[in-house]
Parts: structure tokens; sequence; C-alpha cells
């Protein structure tokens, strides 16, 4: 099965509400992969501000060619990522080839006549969810509404972010949400990145009375150095991965001992044949997997890990929720936990009226 056409299209999903920072929308990069048997595999790239045209263009101008009359087949991503190596290895790049690995694996489900779940292997038939939000600026009354809608539907795990100008104003926050949630079930925060190591270490310590499950991005995602500095202040988990790039730098920070649950974005790493990599590396060190946002093919993807914790079911924001999907997609939440049953292949049908980017 020879590939005959591969196509990119930008498009913007606009956010119900705003997230931290204003971010008010999510782009995403639909890819298609045509072949000589009349069979298609979608793709798609994600980001929630940056890069999108750029994707687009990288997908077009150069994987495109690059790629025609090649077996359909996503055994094809070291190539390609050779292939690319001048524009560099990570970032857009690897999100470029996300799009075009994930319609790869897509159409050979497809072809096989199979879900993509029984096509890498289903290791399980659900796997626990949390309730997940960007809303660090949401007031205390709407945190806790937002708290609450979780708990309602049967989350018994959620996650808030930290980070906050004064310490006093995350005490007050985690400690109203700890009350809220009871002491059964798990609280996770998450500090994307904001402070540096003196600030975390006084943070943590006045949040740790409240039991986090785990601290998420507590600092700058790539300094290394930080975290080892950091892992000696406090005795908290350690989950961080979403702004990793490469297996090389997963088992870095899991061998220094400051990664104690991985958190890889199938988009940032480059698809699903490197997000599988770094599941199976960092399962033989014993660090489970905790998928970051997209659940419809994250979630996918954690039926079939060999170490998995959980996957995060983000307010508003998946692929369902903006509107971007034709049809349902087999992959659904339901109280605490994930199940899919899709079609042949991952299931993901983009609408065909998604709004173009400006």
């Amino acid at each position: 099965m020879r590939i005959t056409g591969v196509t990119a299209s930008a498009h913007r999903l606009p956010l119900r509400r705003v997230w931290d920072g204003g971010v008010d929308r999510n782009d995403v990069v639909v890819v298609r992969v045509s072949t000589d048997e009349g069979l298609v595999g979608t793709g798609f790239s994600w980001t929630p501000l940056i890069g999108a045209r750029a994707v687009e263009a990288l997908v077009n101008d150069d994987l495109a060619p690059f790629l025609l009359g090649r077996e359909a087949h996503p055994a094809l991503w070291d190539e390609a990522l050779w292939h690319l190596r001048e524009a560099d290895t990570t970032g857009l790049t690897l999100m470029a080839l996300a799009g075009v690995d994930i319609a790869l694996w897509d159409v050979h489900a497809r072809s096989l006549g199979v879900p993509l779940v029984d096509l890498l292997g289903r290791r399980r038939e659900r796997v626990a969810s949390y309730g997940s939000g960007v809303n660090l600026d949401y007031d205390l009354p709407d945190l806790l509404e937002q708290v609450r809608g979780w708990v309602d539907r049967g989350h018994r795990a959620v996650k808030l972010k930290v980070g906050s100008a004064a310490v006093e104003r995350d005490v007050e926050r985690v400690g109203a949400v700890r009350d809220l949630l009871g002491p059964e079930r798990l609280l996770m925060i998450d500090a994307n990145q904001r402070w540096d190591v003196p600030q975390a270490a006084r943070a943590l310590a006045r949040l740790e009375p409240f039991g986090p499950h785990f601290v998420e991005e507590p600092l700058p995602a790539q300094n290394l150095a930080a975290h080892v500095r950091l892992r000696a202040r406090t005795g908290l988990p350690f989950a961080l991965g979403e702004n990793l790039r490469s297996v090389a730098d997963f088992e870095r920070f899991v061998d220094e001992g400051v990664c104690d649950v991985a958190q890889p974005n199938v988009v940032r790493v480059g698809g699903i044949t490197p997000f599988l990599r770094i599941a199976e590396s960092v399962a033989r060190r014993g660090v489970p997997v905790a998928p970051h946002l997209l659940p419809e093919l994250s979630g996918q993807l954690a039926l079939c890990l060999p170490r998995v914790a959980m996957v995060e079911d983000i307010d508003h924001a998946s692929f369902a929720a903006l509107g971007a999907l034709a049809a349902p997609s087999g992959v659904e939440f339901a109280g605490d936990h994930l199940s899919a049953r899709t079609g042949p292949g991952h299931g993901l049908v983009f609408a065909d009226d998604l709004a173009p980017l400006p």
C-alpha cells in the first residue's frame, strides 16, 4: 500500500473559557494521508497558540514530497525525522511529524480492519481518569464549582493549578479543594513551570499538608539540575514531561530521580511511534505514564501501555467538546475511568466545516 497524497490544513478551535495567560483557542492541523488502495489515514497536530501555520507548511512543503510513493506504514518515522533534520529534530519539526505518524498508524489499522487499540495491543479495557482544568485565574467560587462538577461526574481524582504570586492564595485554594474532595479522593497540583527552586520549596512545604498525589512541572521543564536540587528539599512526587520531547529527555529526568510520573504529549514528542518508545523506556525504570491532554487519542494509547497512571479529562477542551469531530470517536469518559471502542483506525473523524486560521 503506497502513499499517493499528503495534505495538511490548519484550523482554529475557540475555547469555551479563556485559559490562564490569555489562551483563548487551540489550533489543530488536520493531516490526511491517501493511498493507492483508496484508504485515507487521518492525523493531527495541535498547539494552544504557537506554530500551526509552520506545522502546516512543514507537512505540505517538506514531508509530503518525501512521503509520496513510499509504503504507508509508521515505520517511516525515523527516516522522516532524518529528512527534516535541517529544520532541527525537535519542536515544530516533531509536531509536524506527529500529524503524519498518527495518520500512518490510522491507515495501517484501517488496512487491517482493526481498531488502533487492538493493533497496538490492548492491555486493559479501561483506565483511570482525573478531572483537570486550566484554572489558576479562576476565583475560588468558580474553582470550587468546577471541582464539584468533576466530583458529580464520578471523578475520584482532580488536578488544579498553583503558582499564584502569593503562596497564601494557593494555600487557600488547595485547602478549599481538599475540604470539598475529602480525604479519599486524589488531589494533584500543577505549577506550569512558574517557580524557581526557593519558591517551589517554600510553596510545597505549605501545600504538602493537603496531601498532593503529585506536583506537576514545579520548575522550568528543561532544567534538570534545578529539579535535582528541588528533589533534595521535598518528598512530593514530581510529574513532568508535557514539555520534554525525546526518549533521551525522559530517560535523563527519570534516571536522575526527578520524574515519578511521565506525561508525554503525543503531538509534542512526534506522534504515536515515539510516544510508545517513551512509555516502554520509562516503564522499564518503574515509572508510569499519565498522557498530557488530547484524551481522544491519549486515552487509546493508555489502554495499551505497560505501566499507566491515569488519563486527563480536560474541562471542555477535548476535540469533542470543542466541536472538532464529525461523529463520536468511541472514546468515552464514564465515572472515574476512560474506555475506547472505535471502528477500524483511531476513530477520529474531523468535521468538514472547521474554521480555518484567520
